[in-house]
């Protein structure tokens, strides 16, 4: 990075950079944030798309959230299930298994999907809201659905 005549060379771990997010989300700063993995295939795809991250308020099942879970590793993934302060997380694109955490865990919301072209995307319309309910209770044939989807 050049700043006047100066270059500056900035050189930060993942795990740095997510920190420093979840910093600014907590202070009401949005933060873009670029996404890895195929866990939240076909609604966020890793590697092209980036999400909008702002501070969570009240969290509710159906969101995608930055959270820390099982006490060792961040993930962006929807609730699926909230009881009292427990809270269960999938991917979309995930086949089986959950993960688990605390609302306090909950480190920011994403709230948009910023393409490649930067185009921003809502996570929460209409259409996006019943799509993930409808791949939610799809899972037990997203193997198939998932495979034909990564073919195209």
């Amino acid at each position: 990075m050049y700043v006047g005549s100066y270059k500056l060379s900035v050189m930060m771990t993942d795990e740095q950079i997510l920190e420093e997010a979840i910093r600014l989300v907590s202070e009401g700063i949005s933060v873009t944030l670029p996404v890895n993995g195929r866990s939240m295939l076909p609604f966020i795809i890793g590697g092209q798309e980036s999400v909008i991250l702002q501070k969570p308020i009240q969290p509710k099942v159906g969101e995608v959230v930055l959270a820390w879970v099982e006490k060792c590793r961040y993930v962006l993934h929807r609730i699926i299930r909230i009881n009292g302060e427990q809270v269960v997380l999938m991917g979309d694109g995930n086949l089986a298994g959950t993960e688990h955490c605390t609302i306090s865990d909950i480190k920011a919301i994403a709230t948009h999907v910023v393409s490649a072209d930067e185009r921003r995307h809502e996570l929460y319309n209409g259409w996006r809201r019943f799509g993930a309910k409808m791949w939610f209770w799809l899972r037990p044939i997203r193997k198939y659905l998932l495979a034909i989807y990564r073919r195209l």
